[in-house]
């Protein structure tokens, strides 16, 4: 399928541009999707989480080599073998609400998380006792030592940001909060929000930077303009000339079509920000026939060419992705390269159908979810719709918008009572560089993401990985995984994908990172 292409010359002469205001010191941000939630717990999309990161803060950061990094804690100590960490929190930390951060907020908030994220249960595995032993000292009693804690406490998909002890007890993991109160350097406007629309964010007068230089989510944290404005623009090209225009500083994630325009404005700069880029990914359903069968799930998987989906989803530049992409980024030839024949050599589409026909698929109908607002999304599912037809599954293309597909995606239901089979989405590369923060790989059941596998071999090598002390054996393990999981197929790799950014040259160049930041931006 061909991408679809956009007429950018005459969208900047002739598209309607948005009303702005402009203010000296307004950063004003357009973001790669409307903004639906503001807890980044409740969700893993991506706009929620970018935002989080202004408004929240985290016991550790990450700069941008995603090492972590101690961030809201002034140091901690690792006792009794390693089964002990004693972590103390720097002074003078204060929500936004004006109370102080205390060591029981943040329990509080990590449980919250632990109950919704699957890297928060492999955590509660582990855990003997989490507790405030006084105001500022976080004591976490283990039963067997896990050193990857901070690499745990640093993820950034989900982020396990730390809100009010009040806010943490008082919502359900399962439930949106319904305040927007942390502790980072910027506070949500609430007055001024209109969700999908417009968002709003100021500085906050009580945050007290680190010393450090700040390298993505760590370091010093200096707000230095007045206000961020997010404007949710839908129309692409739209968004570009308003860039173009300077109506806007800073375009998430500007559409591949739209790149040779912004390129040819003296004004605009464009570059990556992410070196690390994307995996996208089609995500079955486990618990809804009949992509609760492997041999269906491998069929699926066997359809799809992943240059055919980056070439729609990148339009065609062979520098914006890496191909071929399996379940793991570990930079080993040996892990990565593991069982990469399912994605390289193609099957024709008799092979496939006659797969479907072996897995016992009998033309039952699959629900799509197919996200229409979110550009590299719609443009994935259209090629991934147009690649299953073909061998004849049966498609019930569902286009709706991405705050939608957050809510029926969490449904258990079948599929005549509102359940679905299939939808895409993406995941930050950093997060698979090893299996720890791999929540798509993996095959917990009920404690799984969204998807709910339930994958017993992986989930032994992936507990035998977090014991392992020798590299050796790590590599080992992490080849098995990734060689059951085209066995098993939790997902569907889609490719690897590095999208670019543009912004005015009226602001200082963004800190680079798998996420947009903004702290340490100016603005003339």
């Amino acid at each position: 399928m061909k991408r679809r292409t956009l007429l950018t010359a005459a969208a900047a002469a002739s598209l309607a541009r948005p009303s702005i205001g402009a203010t000296t010191k307004t950063l004003k941000f357009v973001p790669q999707s409307p903004l639906g939630s503001l807890d980044p717990i409740w969700t893993s999309a991506m706009t929620t989480r970018n935002v989080g990161f202004m408004i929240y803060d985290v016991l550790f950061g990450r700069d941008e080599r995603m090492n972590p990094k101690p961030q809201m804690l002034e140091g901690y100590n690792i006792e009794d073998d390693g089964k002990r960490w004693v972590m103390k929190l720097r002074p003078n930390q204060h929500f936004h609400d004006g109370q102080k951060v205390l060591a029981r907020d943040c329990v509080a908030s990590i449980n919250r998380w632990r109950q919704r994220d699957p890297g928060g249960a492999t955590l509660t595995g582990r855990m003997d006792a989490l507790e405030a032993t006084d105001d500022s000292t976080i004591t976490l009693r283990l039963k067997k030592p896990f050193p990857a804690l901070p690499t745990l406490l640093s993820k950034f998909q989900t982020a396990c940001v730390m809100v009010p002890e009040r806010i943490a007890t008082g919502t359900e993991p399962w439930k949106q909060m319904t305040e927007a109160i942390g502790s980072g350097p910027f506070r949500f406007l609430a007055d001024e929000y209109v969700i999908g629309s417009h968002a709003a964010m100021a500085p906050f007068e009580k945050y007290v930077p680190r010393d450090e230089p700040a390298s993505f989510t760590s370091g010093g944290h200096r707000a230095l303009v007045d206000r961020v404005e997010w404007k949710m623009i839908p129309d692409a090209a739209t968004a570009a000339n308003a860039l173009i225009a300077g109506e806007v500083d800073w375009l998430e994630m500007p559409l591949p079509d739209l790149v040779p325009l912004l390129k040819k404005s003296p004004d605009v700069v464009v570059g990556r920000l992410d070196d690390w880029g994307f995996i996208s990914q089609l995500r079955p359903n486990h618990l809804n026939s009949p992509t609760n069968n492997p041999a269906f799930r491998r069929a699926l998987l066997a359809a799809i060419d992943q240059r055919a989906v980056m070439d729609g989803v990148m339009g065609g530049d062979p520098t914006d992705t890496v191909l071929p992409m399996g379940y793991l980024a570990t930079g080993k030839p040996e892990v990565d390269r593991a069982g990469i024949e399912a994605m390289t050599e193609r099957k024709s589409v008799a092979e496939v159908r006659k797969m479907l026909a072996d897995a016992g698929y009998a033309g039952e109908k699959l629900v799509l979810l197919h996200t229409s607002d979110q550009p590299f999304y719609n443009a994935a599912t259209e090629v991934v719709a147009d690649a299953l037809t073909k061998v004849g599954i049966v498609l019930d293309d569902q286009v709706m918008d991405w705050g939608t597909v957050l809510q029926r995606r969490s449904s258990k239901n079948p599929l005549d009572k509102g359940g679905w089979s299939l939808f895409v989405s993406v995941t930050p590369v950093p997060e698979y560089h090893d299996p720890l923060l791999g929540s798509l790989l993996r095959g917990n059941g009920k404690d799984a993401w969204i998807g709910w596998p339930e994958i017993p071999r992986i989930e032994a090598d992936y507990n035998a990985w977090l014991d392992a002390t020798n590299d050796a054996e790590k590599t080992r393990l992490e080849r098995d995984i990734q060689l059951t999981a085209f066995e098993s197929v939790p997902f569907i790799p889609l490719g690897r994908y590095m999208p670019k950014a543009a912004w005015s040259k009226a602001i200082s160049a963004p800190l680079k990172g798998p996420a947009p930041v903004f702290w340490n931006i100016s603005k003339t």
